[in-house]
């Protein structure tokens, strides 16, 4: 591509924001599956709730649903302040602006 330098440069800004853009969408796409995981492991910690307080008691062996509980809230926790953390700026160049000979 033999494009002169100012054409150049625009296709090159242009290029720049499609592919920022793109980013941008990958970051919030992610950021959406992450507050569904979140919102799915909510209900999973109601479905196990509700199974430790309809547990058999006087069994040999018990299952820990109090682990199992605060293992669901660590993973839940995680995900909230990865979410709840302010996005970083990334660095842009900066553009030169004067563009005359």
């Amino acid at each position: 591509m033999n494009l002169p330098f100012s054409k150049r440069a625009l296709w090159l800004a242009a290029l720049l924001a499609v592919a920022g853009a793109v980013h941008a969408n990958d970051e919030d796409t992610e950021r959406e599956r992450l507050a569904r995981i979140e919102n799915e492991l909510a209900h999973v910690q109601a479905l196990v709730s509700e199974a430790g307080r309809n547990a058999p008691a006087g069994q040999r062996v018990q299952f820990r649903y109090d682990w199992l509980m605060a293992d669901l809230q660590m993973l839940r926790d995680g995900i909230t302040q990865h979410l709840d953390a302010p996005r970083q700026p990334r660095p842009v160049p900066p553009l030169r602006g004067d563009y005359r000979q």
